[in-house]
């Protein structure tokens, strides 16, 4: 059982981030959230970071360049541990990989050759003792997405997610602790 103090979207996001490097499911995850909080800038650094990392791991540099880019400028003024994570590690290495594709992008063609890109997914870590254990539950029940999708297509994981969510608005609301229309202290 997650803990309702948790975002369920925000915890799935970690997990497909840090057990599955699943970044295309970390956005389908966050950013439904992301809009719910009325595009919280630090949520959508978030989502920044996982498409940075899945452009850059399928060979398309100049998009993960401008995602991770965007990703720092968005997360460097937040708190180094916000939402209960090390976002300063992130940051710095978001940071370091929009440098290295930069250079790449910005090297001619004949240079390429000579110096591959090494690619190495990053984990968040986390850094919150509560989150660390919701993530924990939440891997149990969230199946591992494998195949990893290629492609942008939403399915039975969006709408179940979906549901997932409304439920929990629901159960927040009968506790009188939430409204949609106000964001979490998460």
């Amino acid at each position: 059982m997650v803990n309702p103090s948790y975002e369920p979207l925000y915890v799935a996001y970690l997990v497909y981030f840090n057990r599955d490097r699943d970044y295309f499911e970390c956005h389908e995850a966050l950013e439904e959230l992301w809009l719910k909080l009325d595009r919280d800038p630090v949520y959508k650094g978030l989502l920044q970071v996982a498409v940075g990392l899945y452009h850059f791991r399928n060979g398309n540099y100049r998009g993960g360049h401008m995602m991770l880019d965007s990703a720092v400028h968005r997360l460097e003024h937040a708190p180094p541990h916000a939402l209960g994570i090390n976002l300063a590690k992130l940051v710095n290495e978001a940071r370091a990989y929009a440098r290295q594709l930069a250079e790449f992008v910005g090297a001619g063609v004949e240079h390429r050759g000579h110096q591959p890109l090494i690619y190495r997914d990053l984990t968040i870590e986390i850094v919150e003792p509560g989150l660390r254990q919701a993530v924990k539950d939440a891997s149990s029940s969230i199946p591992a997405n494998i195949p990893q999708q290629r492609g942008p297509r939403r399915g039975e994981k969006h709408a179940q997610r979906q549901q997932a969510l409304e439920a929990s608005i629901r159960r927040r609301q009968a506790a009188g602790g939430f409204s949609p229309g106000t964001k979490d202290a998460t």
